[in-house]
């Protein structure tokens, strides 16, 4: 997936662009980035902004549009009119998600979108938004209301179709963010560190962005950056004299299986690929003991036309049928980490045996009422219970009285999984 970011430069790398692109990797996404303003700035203070011609403006936004697809668009930091204009006449006809995230003023009270900017900013680029994520303020200075639901629902008449409201409502402990999308509104609740940071803002934006490139709803979305920004902001570090900058640091397991969650979703045709229950895909440490050592989906990979959407974030203990069915095959080939289930369909098995991978089976209607009693021992049963000398490529079983048959593939890196999905296909 490829997301695009449009904003200023931060040289300290804390927000802006910069911070976007490190967003993006951390959530397995291609960046692009289009400077609109370059800043000096640290984590005392902004000492001077130099906007970017529109001239120059419309000439990075075509050369990346005309030669790469594009997912997912954020608009950060849009100084003046002429550089909103610039960025508006390129956009307008975009098809993709596009989240506008409002920046009014630094952290450390620098404006960083003029006031004689505003009337054009509400015509132009709040309606360019899929969804926009302003803070308490923010929202108010867009909207002109105090009320954060007349504040949301005002930015919705100004054209932005979701709206998240970031902070509305703020205790010791927690921070609530309030969202309305087209036909519903809810109070999503996080945890709070106090703590002055530089740069959450534009890492939630981006995780969102991120989000909606991979056809991530936006209630996961807005779910799975609260989580990120939390993290990053219990991570900060004391890079400079001044406020703590956000950091966080995604394991490079995360890092492979969402990446190959993502070419699977690319696979043309591949929601065909979809079981009735749906679909996870499962990468573990090294020797697994239990779920809770296997990364999985929370929620699962679901069919939704012929798109595979990912519903959940990506946790330890997302999987129980997956996970297990790795940790059994774990304990005889170690080197086999990952796995994903598909639907059973004889051609692929056919597919696969013509491959030379190695099939194995296990009839469900043989595992003793001891064991289908016993709960979560299916899948334990049933793969040890086939398993041979030789690494297995494939598992499947044809199912049981209430039991959807089913097709599970192995792999020693998701990576692996993929390729095998795209040689049986």
């Amino acid at each position: 997936m490829n997301v695009l970011s449009i904003g200023g430069s931060d040289p300290s790398s804390g927000a802006g662009i910069q911070s976007d692109v490190k967003t993006f990797e951390n959530h397995g996404v291609y960046g692009f980035t289009v400077i609109t303003a370059i800043t000096s700035q640290n984590t005392k203070k902004i000492s001077k902004i130099l906007p970017i011609s529109s001239k120059n403006i419309k000439s990075q936004l075509e050369s990346i549009l005309s030669d790469f697809h594009i997912d997912a668009i954020k608009i950060g930091m849009v100084y003046d009119s002429s550089i909103i204009k610039a960025v508006y006449t390129i956009i307008k006809n975009q098809k993709c998600p596009i989240v506008v995230d409002p920046i009014i003023e630094s952290t450390t009270k620098t404006m960083l979108l003029k006031k004689s900017a505003i009337s054009d900013y509400k015509k132009m680029i709040i309606p360019l938004a899929t969804i926009i994520t302003p803070n308490k303020k923010e929202s108010k200075i867009l909207s002109g209301c105090d009320k954060v639901e007349e504040a949301a629902r005002k930015l919705q008449e100004l054209g932005a179709r979701n709206v998240i409201i970031t902070g509305f409502r703020e205790s010791k402990s927690e921070i609530d963010d309030f969202v309305i999308e087209s036909d519903s509104n809810y109070i999503l609740k996080g945890k709070k560190i106090k703590i002055i940071n530089h740069g959450s803002g534009c890492n939630y934006s981006a995780s969102i962005t991120a989000s909606l490139a991979k056809k991530i709803s936006i209630y996961e979305a807005t779910r799975i950056a609260k989580k990120y920004v939390y993290e990053s902001i219990k991570n900060s570090k004391n890079l400079g004299k001044g406020i703590k900058m956000t950091y966080k640091k995604i394991p490079e397991i995360q890092k492979q299986l969402s990446r190959s969650i993502i070419d699977f979703q690319n696979i043309k045709n591949i929601s065909r690929f979809i079981p009735e229950c749906q679909t996870n895909f499962v990468f573990s440490k090294i020797e697994p003991k239990n779920i809770k050592n296997v990364l999985g989906i929370s929620g699962r990979l679901v069919k939704s036309g012929n798109d595979v959407i990912q519903a959940g974030d990506l946790v330890f203990g997302g999987s129980q049928h997956v996970a297990t069915a790795v940790i059994e095959v774990s304990k005889k080939f170690s080197e086999i980490r990952s796995a994903i289930n598909i639907k059973y369909e004889p051609k692929i098995i056919r597919k696969a045996k013509k491959r030379k991978m190695l099939v194995l089976s296990y009839d469900r209607k043989k595992e003793s009422k001891n064991s289908k009693l016993k709960e979560n021992s299916s899948i334990s049963w049933g793969i040890s219970s086939c398993l041979k000398s030789k690494t297995p490529d494939i598992i499947f079983h044809k199912g049981d009285l209430g039991k959807e048959p089913m097709i599970i593939v192995f792999g020693i890196t998701p990576a692996e999984v993929v390729k095998k999905i795209k040689q049986i296909q």
